[in-house]
């Protein structure tokens, strides 16, 4: 994703449009709508691309029901009745290294029993575009020489409702009449569709460009064999054990599956988990959390209990002890899973992280700033929620010094600032400076008179 449009969506009333990059920090005071942005970023890539009425209420986020996610001023009769959200996305074919051009994703949500559901989605590209209104059971279709709708037969209309939360589009045979070769079908002929604008049957070049538009929808961004739907992350409460007993291999929000997901890596794929633990001490010597991590089975099979432990060194030739994650510090629990899930091989193209640096010294939060600058790129999208100073500040600093492949436009500083009944998103740049381009005044405004009054001024 590369831009999310929202209005009348919690704390948003006016139309907003946020640039997001291949790492996108969130910014601000505490309730101005950047988990909420999470959420909804999330609820959008299933509806582009899974086809699935998000659940608003799904873990790591809760944003209630309909009232609580509609803006609403607190004024009699200022409640938005409806809300609306869209992303533009630029995806690659698997197997290609040509990008096609962006696309853009739109959707009306509205009340059914007090809960959100869709009313209306549009996948639109330059002049081409393809929409559905639910509630009317209407279809409508374009391109730069005309406009044409089809009314849907009521059997048809029927398709279009939810089946377990899933939005059932018989693509193929709605847009079979005006899509296809005309000749009929379950989609109609042509002359079940009216023309709105232009001529009164499209060419055959709109047939092959409207229906060149209705398979993108199919793609997920940036694919190229990795697993699709986003990881999102709740702040985790970290809970270290003593000794973990093997359990099945399931993501969760906070991270309690990622002991598992070690000692089997350990266990069963040897080059996996060479590869993956270097990399986390690595990361763990950068950060000043650990030197060397281990997996220490308490039998000799793989489904007897194990720990997770690591050890701090002295000195080249000294070691220290090995010791529980029990018997350290709540860093290093809580950002273990963190970087474990970014640097597995099997990680997803998009992370929506919420406050990854809870529980770090300044140090570790600058070092986690930095393996997000190695880990973010086309191919993996990091949006990450933080009040960490020191790991943006590192951010900008690894831009600057060219320390990874990550560029000044690869990089999003989304600043959220509370006016007075709404929230308004302010999408800024860097510089190859490092520094942060065009800040409305109240960004860091806190630290600046934090400083001065530090100094006394």
């Amino acid at each position: 994703m590369n831009e999310i449009r929202i209005q009348d969506f919690r704390c948003f009333r006016d139309r907003q449009t946020a640039r997001l990059a291949p790492l996108t920090l969130l910014v601000g005071e505490n309730s101005t709508g950047k988990t909420s942005l999470l959420a909804l970023i999330r609820a959008l890539w299933d509806l582009g691309y899974r086809q699935e009425l998000p659940d608003f209420k799904k873990a790591p986020y809760d944003l209630g029901s309909f009232d609580e996610i509609a803006h609403h001023r607190g004024a009699r009769g200022s409640r938005a009745t409806r809300f609306k959200a869209g992303f533009t996305a630029a995806s690659s074919r698997a197997g290609s290294s040509r990008s096609v051009r962006d696309c853009s994703f739109d959707f009306k949500f509205t009340r059914d029993r007090n809960q959100p559901t869709l009313a209306w989605r549009r996948i639109s590209r330059r002049d081409d575009f393809i929409e559905l209104d639910l509630q009317s059971a209407e279809m409508r279709v374009g391109t730069a020489q005309g406009r044409w709708s089809l009314k849907l037969e009521p059997y048809l209309a029927r398709n279009l409702q939810l089946e377990e939360r899933r939005i059932v589009i018989p693509w193929q045979f709605l847009a079979r009449g005006l899509l296809r070769d005309g000749s009929g079908g379950a989609g109609g002929s042509t002359n079940d569709w009216t023309c709105l604008d232009g001529p009164d049957v499209p060419s055959a070049e709109d047939r092959r460009r409207l229906q060149r538009l209705q398979h993108l929808q199919r793609l997920a961004p940036l694919r190229h064999g990795s697993p699709g739907r986003p990881y999102a992350s709740a702040p985790v409460r970290s809970r270290p054990r003593r000794t973990y007993d093997p359990s099945r291999l399931t993501r969760d929000p906070e991270g309690e599956a990622v002991p598992m997901y070690l000692a089997d890596m350990a266990h069963r794929s040897r080059r996996t988990w060479e590869a993956l633990h270097q990399a986390l001490e690595e990361f763990g010597r950068s950060s000043g959390l650990f030197d060397e991590m281990r997996v220490r089975r308490l039998g000799k099979t793989s489904s007897e209990p194990f720990q997770i432990q690591v050890r701090k060194s002295g000195s080249v030739r000294l070691k220290g002890p090995w010791r529980n994650l029990t018997d350290v510090g709540y860093g290093v629990s809580q950002v273990l899973p963190v970087i474990a899930e970014l640097l597995r091989s099997d990680a997803p193209s998009m992370f929506l992280l919420q406050q990854p640096e809870v529980h770090l010294h300044p140090s570790a939060q600058a070092a986690l700033g930095s393996l997000f600058c190695t880990v973010a790129s086309k191919r993996r999208q990091l949006i990450v929620e933080t009040h960490g100073d020191h790991l943006i500040d590192r951010v900008r600093m690894d831009v600057r010094d060219g320390t990874t492949g990550l560029k000044p436009d690869d990089v999003s500083l989304l600043f959220f600032e509370r006016g007075e009944l709404e929230v308004r998103i302010h999408s800024l740049r860097i510089d190859e400076a490092g520094n942060v381009l065009d800040a409305p005044p109240g960004y860091r405004r806190f630290f600046l008179e934090e400083t001065n009054r530090s100094i006394g001024l």
